[in-house]
Order: structure tokens, then C-alpha cells, then sequence
């Protein structure tokens, strides 16, 4: 494009040789130029901004390392302060000229026109020229005459195609300022920690001096700044500390809010700046503020972390993710969705919803809750409530409800770890160690598990016994259910955690597990109340909550109803405002049936719900009480070891083999039927099995005799009793 006719009239003869140079070098800027749209889509910030799911920004996350670039700002969103300064500072003629300043040119010496190591009359659309071309770009030891030129017929063409706004809007985003910043959004968020709307005539200031000197020192800075406020005749006191201030400022993440900093990282990311997520911003702050006020409240009980999530039960997608307190915390980095704690009895639910389903109990049976030791292999275990106390006959919906211990080993013990282990890892619980490596302590939370995966787990119960994926970003894809439990079974444990009165025995009538709906909710605290838990479900939402110590450091006195659980309600209450959860329908094989407890039991009649064919009348009932003390086999205990006395005759060392009644085997052979069997012992390994009337295995232990001298002709067959 020529150049305008009256700055040629006034060129010097050097001036001549420019433009005939110029002209020369169309041949060598030959390539196509963009649109001003295209370079905007082409803009990609170092950060992505990960939206929830209305649209709402929630958090950035830097994606490139390399440079700090954040999102495009249009002109109208930049300070006018700014755009003043930049165009007085860079080039005072900006909407005059035609991408080239030829008057500047004529009026500048020719060293410093052209100069390698200047940018001389550079305008700023010759300065947006070498920011859009790389071989425009400047380099470190400067520019050669062939860029120069082609630098200034890119920049004609610039202003022939592109507005002077769009020239302006493109340099503003595009030149780098100091360091790794790129564009005016980084340089006025890292450097001033506002928005570039909000940068005032000191700010803007330093912002033009940094374009002339980007790495200069703070001093250096301030100065250029000071010149470029006397061009406006603004004064300089302050800009010297604004200039030290700013410059020595460490960088951190972008003004908004930063909601989600756990989920961030469990997302892949792609380079779209925009990218959805399945979070509500509104239920994900009212999270993070429910966690940091309950936490407030246990000020004192030795306890400062924290981690929420909440799915949704039809879709599994995540609706809150909390990772930790935050600043409450000396470990905010650790994300408590995802750290691996012991659960205690929120796994409880599972165990009674596997013996329900396998039919060995219903919510009427009576376990008795009465000291018992357990064998295991490190030692008897002894088993005992949160309270110390004992409550003797009680039903499994009371056992279950008021979360006893020990009635909850004894129905573990019936399964056997193995069943009780396969059924968790169906259920997503991911335990790496056997079913012996844990034992009967399975039962009550003795391995590992994240907040994330049990409450998806507790969501299969709201989904009667069907298990899905949880989702961190929306998706049309649906993925294929799994059944992994019987949903007449799961109803039954759902309604005994929505009845309010089976928890009374442990937590009374008022605690903070009561919501206005339809919720079925499990506490649970770990040994020595390291963590405590509250997991539980509504009609549309499964919310989970631990509080603790990420230290693994003990609390005092906390318990998970008065340290996760008022977090749990808040949520739920929140859920549902307006929109109160309702009970769900009985599946298909569930019955209600009248039952009657002897006075032994301490409870009343009442309507209660059993898989179809296992309903119970009063004798049924007070029947099973007196046969309840044995589930599986009681003795001996696996592992047991029994040293024989050769001065003792074998009848007199006979060992009684108890249990509930079925048929026994010894070493692979059938040896008699009943709830107990004498058996004179022999010397060896031994394998003992109980089987039930229909032919299944209720149990098998392994136990050993020790000794030696028993005659074979003193060997007697077991004697049924």
C-alpha cells in the first residue's frame, strides 16, 4: 500500500531510500495475512477456566507452563488509563497513520529508524506485525533490514484490513510484558492482582514502561513510568513503591473464585479455555462454607480437615467436590475424596444387606449383643459398642440403626470375610488384602477406603443395589448399570437407615441425622476416632462427608454424628429446599408382616418388612432368639490349637464342635448333624464344616491337635448332642 502523500512531500533523501526499500520488500511479505477474528480464535491461554454445569466459571487451572497468558479481554473490559498510556508511550499518532509513522520516520536519524537494537519509529502495528509473523519476530540481537521492511508493509497492510481497535485489542493481548506474562489480563492480574478494567494512571504507567524495558529493575521502571505521567501531566509521588510492589509480587492463580482445586486435577483436560463440568457452583460454595463452619464449632477438639462429595443418583454425576478446608488445614493439598481411611460402620449396611439377601437373617431376627471373643490371626478380637455398654437381644433393624458392633460382627462371622470382602469390591470399594487379611474386623470399617467410592456405593443402594461410574464432565454416553446387590434386599437396608426410630437406642430421637424427607444415613468413626464419617442418600442425591485430621492425628470427642453428620443435614437440607425427598416405592419381593419379640427382647410389636417367604411369626421369632446365639460355627474358632495330654484318656479331652445346627464334616467326611458335636481329637491339621439344611456351606475353620501317645483304637467317631 503507498504510503500517504503529504509525509512523503516532507521525507529527507534518506527517507527516499526507505520507501524505495519498503517497496522492494512487498516481494518479501508476501505470505496471507489473518483476519482479526481468526487471531482471536487462535488465542490460548496458559489457563483453562473449568465452567460447572449452568455455565458458572469455578476454577482455573494453568495447562502451560511455558508462559502465563489468560484469557482474551476486549477493549471495552480494558481501562481507558491504559489504552491512553499505551498509545502515548508507544506511538502518539496511532489512529493518524497508516501502520507506518513516515513523519516520525522522516524526523528520526536513520540509525535509529532502522537500528537492530531500537525500535525506533516502530508503531504499533509494526510492533503487532512481528508478534503475529515469527519471522517478524525480534530477535535478541534485533531486527535486519529485510525484517524491517517487511515488518512495516505487514503493518500497512494491518491497518489497511483491521480496525485501529482491533490493531490495539490484538497488541494488547498479544505482546509480552515481563517475565512469563503475555497480554495486559496476565500483567494486570499477577502484577496488581485486579482486572485490566481497573488499572488506574500509576498502574497504566508501569504497564507502558515494562513494554520498553520488560525485564528492567524496579527502579528503572518507575522511572520510564514517571515520564510517561509527565506526558499527561500527572504527578509521579508513589509510583516508585507501586513500581517495587508490583515487581516483586509472586505470581498465583487468576482473580475469581477457585471452587474446585481437588477436582481439577482429576480431569483431562484439552486445550479449549472453556471446559464444562457436572459441579453446581452454588451447591459447591455452600459445601466448602457448611465443612468450614461445622469445623469452627469443633474449635478445640483437635480437628482441622475436611472432604465432601455429592452425586447424583440417577446420572452419578458429581455435584459437589470438596477436597479439604482449605486454610483451616496444614494439608490442603491432600484431597480428602480420594485419601484412603478407614470407614468404620458405614460399611455395616452392606454386610446386613448380604445376609439379608442370602437369607440368613431378616430385619426381625434377634442377634444378641453380649461380649464375644473372636479368633483372628493376630489374637482374639473383642468386639465392642461405641458406648461400652451392651444391650443384650436385639432386632438386626435395631442392631443396624443404633450401629452395635458386635451384633454386626457376629452377622460378618455368618458370611465369612471372604463373602463379606467380594461383596465390598463389587460394590467399588477397590480392597487390595484378602478376606483373611482382614478378618471378622471387616465389619467394622477395618480397611481402607475413599470418601469418593463409598459414597458411589451407598448411591447403589438409592438405586436398589445398582452400581454405575460417578461422572466429572457431562456426557450423552451412558454407561451399561451393574446389578452387584438384590434390590429387595437393599430396600430393606434402606428402610432401616430412614427409621429414625431404630437409631434412637444409640442416637435418641433428635440428632442431627433427622431431615424433613425421606433420607436413609450411616455414621461411621474409625479407631481411635482418627476419622468420622456420615454417608447417605436421599431420593435424587448421595452425600458423603469425612471429617478429621489428614495428619491421621486423633480427635476429642468427636464422633460422626456430631462431627460429620450436622455437615451431612445442612447439604441435604440445601438439596432439597422447597422440594422435600420422598420415600421410594417397595420393590417386587418385599412383604410387611406383624411381628411379636418376648419381653427378653425389650421390643415392641410392630410392622416389619421381610424378603417374600422369610416372614416370621411370634414363635418363629422368640424360636430364632433362643437359637440365635450361633451363627456359623461358634467353636472352634479358626486357628484354634489344642494340645492333647497322653496321661489323660481321649474321652476326657474330647472337643465339642458348636455352632447353629446343620450337618458337620471333618476332613472332607460327613460326621453327625446338630448344634453340638463331642469329637475325641487326633493329632494333625484339621478342616471342620458347617452346612446348612439346604446343602450350603455356612462355614469352614481350620484348627489344629497337638500331641502324641493317643492310640488309633482309642479314636471314637463324634458323638451328636
Amino acid at each position: 500500500m503507498p504510503a500517504p502523500a503529504r509525509p512523503l512531500r516532507h521525507l529527507s533523501a534518506r527517507g527516499h531510500w526507505a520507501v524505495g526499500l519498503l517497496l522492494a520488500g512487498l516481494c518479501c511479505a508476501a505470505q496471507a495475512l489473518p483476519s482479526f477474528g481468526e487471531v482471536k480464535a487462535a488465542h490460548r491461554p496458559s489457563d483453562v477456566t473449568l465452567l460447572d454445569r449452568h455455565g458458572t466459571p469455578m476454577q482455573t487451572v494453568r495447562v502451560d507452563k511455558t508462559v502465563r497468558r489468560l484469557p482474551w479481554v476486549t477493549l471495552s473490559d480494558t481501562s481507558p488509563a491504559l489504552l491512553h498510556a499505551i498509545v502515548l508511550s508507544e506511538d502518539k499518532r496511532f489512529y493518524e497513520h497508516s501502520g507506518v509513522d513516515w513523519s516520525a520516520v522522516a524526523q528520526s536519524a536513520w540509525a535509529n529508524v532502522w537500528n537492530t537494537r531500537t525500535r525506533g519509529a516502530s508503531t504499533l502495528s509494526m510492533q503487532l506485525a512481528g508478534l503475529l509473523d515469527d519471522e517478524l519476530a525480534r530477535p535478541a540481537g534485533g531486527r535486519s533490514v529485510t525484517q524491517k521492511v517487511s515488518q512495516a508493509f505487514t503493518a500497512s497492510r494491518l491497518d489497511a484490513r483491521w480496525k485501529k481497535s482491533e490493531i490495539l485489542e490484538a497488541y494488547l493481548n498479544r505482546v509480552p510484558f515481563r517475565g512469563e506474562l503475555v497480554g495486559i489480563n496476565a500483567l494486570s492480574q499477577t502484577l496488581f492482582a485486579k482486572h485490566p478494567s481497573g488499572l488506574d494512571a500509576q498502574e497504566a504507567a508501569i504497564a507502558a514502561a515494562l513494554l520498553r524495558g520488560p525485564n528492567a529493575s524496579a527502579d528503572s521502571v518507575a522511572q520510564r513510568a514517571c515520564g510517561v505521567l509527565k506526558l499527561q501531566q500527572l504527578p509521579c509521588e508513589g509510583v516508585t513503591g507501586l513500581a517495587h510492589s508490583a515487581l516483586n509480587r509472586r505470581g498465583g492463580m487468576p482473580l475469581g473464585e477457585q471452587l474446585a482445586p481437588h477436582l481439577a486435577r482429576q480431569l483431562p483436560l484439552s486445550g479449549q479455555p472453556l471446559q464444562p463440568t457436572t459441579l453446581d457452583a452454588r451447591l459447591q460454595r455452600f459445601a466448602v462454607q457448611a465443612l468450614r463452619r461445622q469445623l469452627a464449632e469443633l474449635n478445640g477438639r483437635n480437628v482441622e480437615d475436611g472432604a465432601i462429595v455429592v452425586l447424583d443418583n440417577a446420572s452419578g454425576e458429581v455435584r459437589a467436590w470438596v477436597g479439604s478446608s482449605g486454610s483451616l488445614s496444614d494439608a490442603a493439598e491432600v484431597d480428602g475424596v480420594l485419601a484412603r481411611r478407614q470407614p468404620g460402620s458405614t460399611l455395616k449396611p452392606f454386610i446386613y444387606g448380604l445376609a439379608f439377601e442370602r437369607r440368613l437373617i431378616t430385619p426381625a431376627s434377634l442377634l444378641d449383643d453380649s461380649p464375644a471373643q473372636l479368633n483372628t490371626g493376630n489374637g482374639l478380637y473383642l468386639p465392642q459398642n461405641y458406648d461400652k455398654a451392651f444391650k443384650g437381644w436385639v432386632s438386626a433393624r435395631s442392631a443396624l440403626g443404633a450401629s452395635l458392633n458386635v451384633p454386626a460382627v457376629r452377622v460378618g462371622a455368618m458370611l465369612g470375610p471372604d463373602a463379606v470382602l467380594a461383596r465390598l469390591n463389587a460394590l467399588g470399594l477397590s480392597l487390595s488384602e484378602s478376606g483373611g487379611y482382614y478378618g471378622h474386623a471387616l465389619a467394622l470399617g477395618g480397611a481402607d477406603v475413599t470418601l469418593l467410592a463409598l459414597t458411589n456405593a451407598y448411591r447403589s443402594l438409592a438405586n436398589g443395589g445398582v452400581l454405575t461410574p460417578v461422572a466429572l464432565r457431562p456426557s450423552s454416553i451412558q454407561t451399561k448399570p451393574v446389578r452387584v446387590a438384590d434390590a429387595a434386599a437393599s430396600y430393606l437396608v434402606t428402610d432401616i437407615l430412614a427409621d429414625n426410630a431404630a437409631r434412637a437406642l444409640t442416637f435418641g430421637l433428635d440428632s442431627a441425622l433427622v431431615t424433613p424427607g425421606f433420607a436413609a444415613v450411616k455414621t461411621g468413626t474409625s479407631k481411635d476416632m482418627r476419622d468420622n464419617w456420615c454417608i447417605g442418600f436421599t431420593d435424587r442425591y448421595t452425600v458423603g462427608v469425612w471429617v478429621g485430621n489428614a495428619s491421621g492425628e486423633a480427635m476429642h470427642r468427636v464422633s460422626g454424628v456430631s462431627g460429620a453428620a450436622p455437615v451431612w443435614q445442612a447439604l441435604v437440607r440445601q438439596l432439597h429446599q422447597g422440594q422435600p425427598s420422598k420415600r421410594p416405592p417397595m420393590p417386587q419381593g418385599v412383604v410387611r408382616d406383624r411381628v411379636q419379640f418376648e419381653t427378653v427382647s425389650r421390643e415392641p410389636s410392630r410392622d416389619e418388612l421381610f424378603l417374600a417367604g422369610t416372614t416370621q411369626s411370634r414363635w418363629q421369632a422368640s424360636a430364632q432368639m433362643k437359637s440365635a446365639r450361633r451363627f456359623g460355627i461358634t467353636s472352634p474358632r479358626d486357628g484354634s490349637i489344642f494340645a492333647l495330654d497322653p496321661d489323660m484318656p481321649p474321652r476326657a479331652q474330647a472337643i465339642t464342635f458348636e455352632g447353629e445346627r446343620g450337618v458337620w464334616w471333618l476332613d472332607g467326611k460327613r460326621v453327625g448333624q446338630g448344634e453340638r458335636l463331642a469329637w475325641s481329637p487326633w493329632p494333625g491339621q484339621h478342616e471342620l464344616s458347617l452346612l446348612g439344611r439346604d446343602g450350603r456351606v455356612l462355614q469352614t475353620v481350620r484348627f489344629e491337635v497337638r500331641g502324641a501317645g493317643v492310640k488309633l483304637a482309642q479314636r471314637t467317631a463324634p458323638r451328636p448332642r
